[in-house]
């Protein structure tokens, strides 16, 4: 082959053809997977602070309704997401998205304890502010009428006077504004605002919305029939 030829070749040939790419530099790996890493946190962080978030039912203050081993997502938005973040139990940030609606008596929701904000309660609302709520002898009574409650149970047949407890005699009490007033279903079973008062609006976490998992720790198995349940 003459040199006319090769050199000919040669020239058609790109520079570094039939070589393979160079790794990228270690550093720039890391630098991705570093990236990428809090990409994923700040993802989680926000969608747990602003849109929805998963709660495990702990005690059985809410049964029926809810039983100890239900996994639950709560609505964050609805009435108004939230910012929260701090150092130690040292507030360095909060703020507070508009709501689309206001908590209403029915709604169960998942809110910051009033004696431990640190501490998560989930209960029913039953009134709201400006409503007065009585109990005698069991039942419920909210400005004056007596509330029809088909998930409500009492495990306890006895009632408790006044002087005893206020759990089965209550009242009447005017909800403030701007407050809530909570009871749990099981009402023989559940510390609630019979006892530390009514809840204010800026301790609410969110909704009760649906049920995503279930577990029966005295059959040591999964409650099939009450996934994806709504929570009402």
């Amino acid at each position: 082959m003459s040199s006319r030829t090769r050199k000919s070749k040669s020239q058609r040939e790109p520079a570094g053809s039939g070589a393979k790419s160079a790794p990228l530099p270690r550093e720039s790996a890391l630098k991705e997977w570093v990236k990428a890493i809090l990409f994923s946190v700040l993802f989680v962080v926000t969608f747990r602070g602003v849109v929805a978030q998963a709660y495990q039912i702990p005690t059985g203050s809410m049964e029926k309704t809810l039983l100890v081993g239900d996994y639950l997502f709560i609505n964050k938005m609805l009435y108004g997401s939230e910012i929260d973040l701090g150092i130690s139990g040292h507030r360095l940030l909060h703020y507070r998205f508009p709501a689309f609606r206001k908590p209403a008596p029915g709604d169960i929701i998942v809110f910051r304890y009033p004696e431990n904000p640190r501490q998560d309660f989930i209960k029913r609302c039953v009134a709201v502010g400006g409503q007065t709520v009585m109990i005698k002898n069991k039942a419920l009574y909210v400005d004056g009428v007596r509330q029809v409650e088909p998930y409500v149970i009492h495990i306890d047949p006895r009632i408790l006077p006044r002087e005893v407890s206020q759990r089965d005699n209550f009242g009447p009490f005017v909800v403030p504004k701007d407050y809530l007033f909570m009871m749990g279903d099981n009402r023989d079973n559940s510390h609630d605002s019979r006892f530390w008062g009514p809840l204010a609006l800026n301790l609410i976490k969110g909704k009760a919305m649906i049920l995503y998992w279930s577990w029966d720790a005295e059959r040591n198995m999964p409650r099939w029939n009450r996934l994806f349940h709504p929570v009402r």
